[in-house]
């Protein structure tokens, strides 16, 4: 089976496919660039350039669902629905968080991101099974349910962590194609497309204007 992998959860835009039968994998991933809606389109067609094939060499979809902000993660689940819809293929949606957690050592482990307003998106895992989350909140507000022995966390947010995370490992990862597909399960149906937001998008709607005086009200 050869899956396109999509993530636009993070500022880092990750594409790759992954051949399950070889488990071979092309990455093709653009850092911090802030330019899901520009730059996703583009960059799926050079991957698959890079790897010498069509779209319709494609078996299935797996896209990012979050948590993440609105606007990346809507670019990145929209495009995955488009693509799934034109070529007649399967699209399965994933925690973000979780394709992080596969690219962990096993054990108890956090994985946070950057969800702006000061504060981090988090889950954390055991076994490889997530034991809490997603959730949002301020890294410093963060109660764990029990002990970690490594982090994944934004290099910038690392030094805001509670104080009796300083000494534990700290990497700074975000999704690939081979983890994406990872937690995807691929034999069965997929699941309706639902993005984590966790929260309200920025944009708020405009308060109402009201009606000058000056406008007599007609019934209609």
């Amino acid at each position: 089976m050869l899956v396109l992998a999509i993530d636009t959860s993070t500022p880092d835009l990750v594409t790759g496919l992954v051949d399950t039968s070889t488990g071979q994998t092309h990455d093709r991933v653009i850092p911090d660039t802030r330019a899901h809606n520009e730059q996703l389109t583009p960059t799926v067609r050079a991957l698959l350039s890079d790897a010498a094939v069509a779209f319709t060499d494609l078996d299935a979809v797996v896209v990012g669902c979050g948590p993440g902000p609105f606007t990346g993660l809507r670019v990145g689940m929209a495009t995955a629905a488009a693509l799934g819809d034109a070529l007649g293929i399967p699209v399965h949606g994933v925690c973000s968080l979780d394709a992080v957690a596969r690219r962990l050592p096993a054990g108890p482990a956090l994985v946070a991101s950057d969800a702006r307003r000061r504060e981090i998106y988090w889950a954390t895992y055991d076994g490889g099974a997530r034991t809490a989350g997603p959730d949002v909140v301020k890294p410093a507000e963060l109660v764990l349910p029990h002990d970690v022995a490594v982090v994944s966390v934004p290099e910038h947010l690392a030094e805001q962590l509670p104080d009796a995370l300083r000494g534990v490992e700290k990497r700074d990862l975000a999704p690939d194609a081979a983890s994406l597909a990872a937690v995807a399960d691929l034999t069965s149906t997929p699941a309706p497309l639902v993005p984590l937001y966790l929260r309200r998008p920025d944009a708020k709607e405009p308060k109402p204007v009201p009606r000058s005086p000056a406008i007599p009200e007609v019934e209609l």
